[in-house]
């Protein structure tokens, strides 16, 4: 049969080899409680810190369309190859990509700069081999 522990046996002082066992245990215990605390309290303070901390990207040079006068227009000339038929464009900023058919039957884009209105680029597209 399975034997019962009396109350007696529970109150009974433990054995001074157990007892200095048992407070070195306790003692790792709460040490190891407290180290987990601190990095764990390290790694919280590190999340707000950077999710508080502003990052400012470095500024580009600004640059902006020329803004004529009220009631004026921007207006320019581009040249063009002779039969070149512009198929698509894009602005960004400043800069104007033309996407062109070209009169023999290639393809180019062109990267025009508005504000020093002048052309700056021209890629030729080319099939790959």
């Amino acid at each position: 049969m399975a034997q019962t522990l009396n109350d007696d046996d529970s109150d009974k002082p433990l054995d001074p080899a157990v007892e200095r066992v048992r407070r070195k245990l306790v003692r790792f215990v709460a040490i190891n409680l407290g180290l987990l605390f601190l990095a764990l309290m390290a790694v919280v303070i590190a999340i707000v810190y950077r999710a508080n901390r502003v990052e400012t990207p470095p500024a580009a040079p600004a640059t902006e369309l020329p803004v004529p006068a009220e009631g004026a227009l921007l207006e320019g000339a581009i040249a063009l190859p002779q039969g070149a038929r512009v198929v698509g464009q894009s602005l960004s900023g400043s800069r104007l990509s033309l996407h062109v058919t070209l009169s023999g039957g290639g393809q180019a884009i062109f990267i025009y700069d508005i504000g020093e209105a002048r052309l700056i680029g021209r890629f030729d597209i080319e099939a790959a081999q």
